[in-house]
């Protein structure tokens, strides 16, 4: 960086003070002090009380300000002949403002006496600092308008939030009741039928498998509904885990489910698989909740395929339905808690919305991943990726 002549430093005061007389820029030249500043350098920090005026000879910095306590705004870059730190002294406030060097820069530092007593006998600096005075108000009045805007439109986000997740409250509040009180009165139904003596024989095992059926219904219910509150508040302890039995239970445990509906579920686990750092019991009703909302949304007649294998250094798990598929609109929302679809076309769908949530959240807590490709009247595809040991 080349040395700055005083012939050139005043040269560049009367350049940052348009009228300001040469004899009143050679004395600032004289009582102010050449400083040499390397890149990267803070001069004014935000908030500091400090007492130096500056003019840029050389270089050049870069202007930020602290917004919301904790967003880094970048306001500007000042060039040679632009100054700065007059607010502070003027006012006798706090910096407004971080300045820092882009690259290695050179400035007249100034001390607060001489800026003083110059400012008062200079029409031309103090012309100067009324123009910048004018024009930082305003751009703090823009950025102020900006900001305001921005709080505003905010506030409208967090109020729809708000909006969003008392509906989804209520919708679920609705959605349990119905799904407790469905099959508990129909439960109840066939029990007072058998305790009047009108059922037996066939009609008798068949009103209790509904009973069964039904009570099981609740209690995996409400048990969905602990379960995602122990995952808020425990995290599992994981344990070297063969994910192809951990898949191959979670289809065992959802066959009777499939057979109901007339759906096959169709196995194919690689051999010789790695083992994964799991929790098997909360895995295995991850994978049963996507292959219960697969079988859910498939035709009578149809299957669901469900691999299991090694590829990319990643354990993969896709299932694999040819059912109504979802629609690009809700696509993005069916991981979310107590979102389900109640009716597609003519076909009614039971559910509290949260077995997909379950997944979804058991398996970040995996460190894996879990996404879903569909096409309308196709069917879906679930994929859920996990880390082996």
């Amino acid at each position: 960086m080349a040395t700055i002549t005083r012939e050139a430093t005043v040269n560049i005061l009367q350049k940052a003070f348009p009228g300001m007389r040469p004899d009143e820029a050679r004395e600032m030249a004289i009582r102010g002090s050449i400083r040499q500043i390397p890149a990267d350098t803070v001069i004014c920090k935000e908030g500091a009380i400090e007492s130096s005026f500056y003019v840029i000879l050389e270089g050049e910095v870069g202007v930020t300000k602290l917004i919301n306590e904790n967003e880094v705004r970048f306001l500007k870059n000042l060039k040679p002949g632009d100054f700065f730190g007059e607010m502070s002294i003027i006012h006798e406030a706090p910096r407004s403002a971080t300045i820092t060097t882009n690259q290695p820069t050179t400035v007249l530092e100034i001390s607060k006496e001489v800026f003083t007593e110059m400012l008062q006998r200079s029409s031309g600096m103090s012309l100067a600092m009324v123009r910048e005075v004018s024009q930082r108000l305003a751009e703090n009045n823009e950025m102020a308008i900006a900001d305001l805007r921005k709080k505003a439109e905010q506030l409208k986000n967090a109020y729809d939030q708000l909006q969003e997740i008392e509906k989804a409250r209520s919708e679920f509040l609705a959605t349990i009741a119905h799904e407790l009180r469905t099959p508990l009165q129909a439960a109840t139904g066939f029990l007072k039928m058998i305790q009047s003596g009108k059922l037996s024989g066939e009609s008798l095992n068949m009103a209790l498998e509904i009973i069964s059926r039904n009570l099981q219904d609740i209690v995996s219910t409400t048990n969905n509904i602990l379960f995602l509150q122990e995952m808020d508040l425990i995290l599992p302890e994981f344990q070297p885990t063969d994910i192809g039995a951990v898949v191959l239970a979670a289809v065992e445990s959802e066959h009777a489910y499939a057979e109901r509906n007339q759906v096959g579920i169709r196995l194919n686990i690689a051999p010789n698989l790695p083992m994964c750092q799991a929790d098997a019991q909360s895995l295995e009703r991850a994978f049963c909740a996507i292959l219960n909302n697969a079988v859910k949304f498939s035709p009578c007649g149809s299957e669901v395929d469900v691999q299991v294998s090694f590829e990319n250094d990643r354990l993969l798990i896709k299932i694999i339905d040819r059912g109504t598929g979802i629609a690009p609109e809700i696509l993005p929302k069916i991981f979310d808690r107590f979102f389900h679809v109640d009716k597609i076309g003519d076909q009614v769908f039971r559910g509290a919305g949260l077995g997909l949530s379950i997944a979804q959240q058991v398996i970040e807590q995996h460190h894996g991943t879990i996404s879903v490709q569909s096409v309308v009247g196709h069917g879906s595809t679930f994929t859920v990726t996990l880390k082996p040991d």
